[in-house]
């Protein structure tokens, strides 16, 4: 890993760090298969292709009882640590509730919104053998919050479902969980199958199969967002500790070769420390292999700016998923920066605390997806009716407008229904 300058990167060096993606393209006509042999074949299909990808022969699909007893069997301290998390979890979400409201505009015209959750929500939680208890509560909480009724839970089999995360669903309150992974996970979710009830919306991270499988399906079912690999920025200055910039670069690498790790900073000095810190850190790391792949790619490295505001403006372009600030003036910074799946300012507050426990959701937009929507929310779960009521008088004081605006569009039809209203 070295020390590039923004101002000298070429085409395939800005196509190699902005043109982010997926990754999905190469599975998408075996996704395409598995998709529509779960959609023709249900529960029969779904059990081949757990023998086929998870070498797992599955009977009963449901796993909803095992879920409840993982968190029975859970030590105390494992208990406690899902419990505090879930709760900071559930604490932010419930501060996004919207409220209903309605009032009077004019004499007449009375306008408002009403929200209501969607019924039925499908959550995919990475799995089978590894542990990931801390999406099990990003997907599932948000969608209890909203009000949502049915919650289903997909995870991959394996010859023991990892009990943190069984235990870990049943805390966040899934209603249902379901011993299934992939692409037919997705499948199963959208169109149904014996055991596994249909659902309105899916939500959760995947590897390529599971977001081509949410590509494939979505329009029969609404899907939260294709996100990509990992990635994480860190705009740093002078005043930034080397150490912890190269910490948060390795906590966002290790998740997967892919993963896209990068840091910028205006001084050249700061910039050279980083790497070095990087080098040295990376040894000492469990999954050094995984991460080193992900400090070559092309889509990492350590960027020196000419100025704070070309380092601004970069951030600004890359809409990363974590955005960490770690400047004097990381309030200042932010402010300018409009595109970010999720912002961590300061030296004490890790990528890792919003993974896991700050209480923010790390469900987040990859590939530059930040630049037109957020992470998972409430707001994920629910759905918004606009509301109005019109008397005699606002109706009359509308008449004209309507008519003449109706009439231009060719629509008699819409100009008669108002003018009905007012023949004797």
């Amino acid at each position: 890993m070295n020390v590039r300058e923004l101002a000298d990167l070429g085409p395939d060096d800005r196509r190699a760090l902005f043109d982010r993606d997926a990754g999905i393209e190469g599975v998408r006509d075996d996704v395409r298969d598995i998709v529509s042999r779960v959609r023709e074949e249900g529960d029969v299909a779904v059990r081949e292709f757990c023998e086929e990808f998870d070498g797992v022969s599955v009977g009963n699909l449901e796993i909803t009882d095992a879920a409840e007893r993982a968190y029975d069997e859970l030590d105390d301290e494992m208990r406690e640590t899902i419990e505090t998390a879930a709760e900071n979890v559930r604490e932010f979400h419930e501060a996004q509730l919207p409220q209903d409201w309605r009032r009077e505009f004019s004499s007449g015209r009375e306008l408002g919104r009403r929200f209501r959750p969607l019924e039925r929500v499908g959550v995919y939680v990475p799995g089978g053998a590894a542990a990931y208890p801390s999406s099990a509560l990003m997907g599932v909480i948000p969608a209890k919050v909203a009000g949502v009724e049915q919650v289903a839970v997909a995870t991959p089999p394996a010859e023991e479902t990892n009990p943190v995360t069984l235990a870990a669903v049943h805390a966040a309150g899934a209603d249902a969980v379901f011993n299934v992974g992939g692409a037919q996970a997705v499948a199963a979710l959208a169109y149904g199958t014996e055991q596994i009830d249909r659902v309105q919306k899916i939500v959760g991270p995947g590897n390529k199969w599971v977001t081509a499988a949410k590509a494939e399906v979505q329009g029969d079912a609404a899907i939260d967002f294709l996100a990509g690999p990992s990635e994480v920025l860190v705009v740093a200055d002078d005043t930034a500790d080397p150490r912890l910039v190269a910490a948060d670069l390795l906590a966002q690498a290790e998740h997967d070769p892919e993963a896209s790790v990068v840091a910028v900073t205006d001084d050249e000095e700061t910039a050279e420390e980083i790497v070095a810190e990087v080098e040295t850190q990376l040894p000492e790391r469990e999954r050094s292999g995984v991460a080193g792949q992900a400090l070559d790619g092309d889509a990492s490295g350590v960027f020196l700016a000419r100025s704070p505001s070309e380092a601004i403006l970069f951030a600004e372009e890359y809409a990363a998923e974590h955005l960490s600030i770690q400047a004097e003036d990381d309030e200042e910074i932010l402010d300018r920066i409009d595109s970010a799946g999720s912002a961590f300012l300061g030296p004490f507050t890790p990528v890792a605390a919003g993974d896991y426990a700050s209480g923010t959701n790390h469900v987040l937009p990859t590939n530059g997806l930040a630049k037109i929507t957020g992470g998972l929310s409430v707001d994920t779960f629910l759905r918004e009716t606009t509301v109005q009521r019109l008397d005699e008088d606002g109706l009359s004081d509308l008449s004209e407008t309507i008519t003449t605006l109706a009439e231009a569009e060719g629509l008699e039809a819409h100009a008669e229904s108002v003018r009905k209203r007012f023949e004797d």
